[in-house]
Order: C-alpha cells, then structure tokens, then sequence
C-alpha cells in the first residue's frame, strides 16, 4: 500500500515551484527548523527570508522523484534546476510534520 504524504508537502512544493515566498513560508510552523548548505534558518520569518533569497539567487524548481514516510517523517527525493553550479541536482528533502505544518526541512 503506497503511503500519501501530507498535503503541506505538495503545498511546499508548489509554491517553491512558482516562486510564491509567502505561500512556501506559510508552510512551516512558527518556530520551525530548516537545515540547508550547511546553516540552519529557525523561525517562520527567517524562513521566509531564506526562501526569498534562495528564489532570487538560484530560481529553483525541485521535481519530486520519490517520498517515502519514515515513521514521523517524510523523505523526497527530487531533481533540482536552477541558476547554480551543477544543475540539475538530486537533493533529498527530510520532512518532520506537526499538526498541518512543517516543524522542520533538512536538505542534502
């Protein structure tokens, strides 16, 4: 039986996708973790900055290949183009969802 993901993720997704900062944002709790390149971003604010600028620099677009629910969090996979070196990369998104939202993202 295939496991459905929340439907925040897909929410998240989608408006990365479409370069929607504040849609992405609303995504996340108000005191959510990301983990990216190496600096974590904590709180929904500094989130939203984070994917503001994410956005400008490198106009991401994150097609989803796989997610797979780990007990208490969700892996996807996804192949990612943009303005940076290497594109396309494969990154694997971790997931942790409290109550409709993401409470933390992981990237590598």
């Amino acid at each position: 039986m295939k496991t459905t993901p929340p439907q925040v993720l897909s929410d998240y997704f989608a408006a990365v996708n479409d370069g929607r900062t504040d849609d992405a944002a609303a995504c996340f709790t108000a005191d959510a973790l990301v983990h990216d390149e190496s600096h974590d971003h904590q709180g929904r604010e500094v989130i939203r900055a984070w994917i503001a600028e994410t956005t400008l620099k490198y106009q991401p677009k994150v097609e989803v290949t796989d997610i797979k629910d780990l007990g208490g969090a969700f892996a996807a996979t996804g192949m990612v183009s943009g303005t940076f070196p290497g594109s396309p990369l494969q990154l694997e998104y971790t997931f942790t969802v409290s109550g409709g939202e993401i409470s933390s993202l992981s990237i590598q």
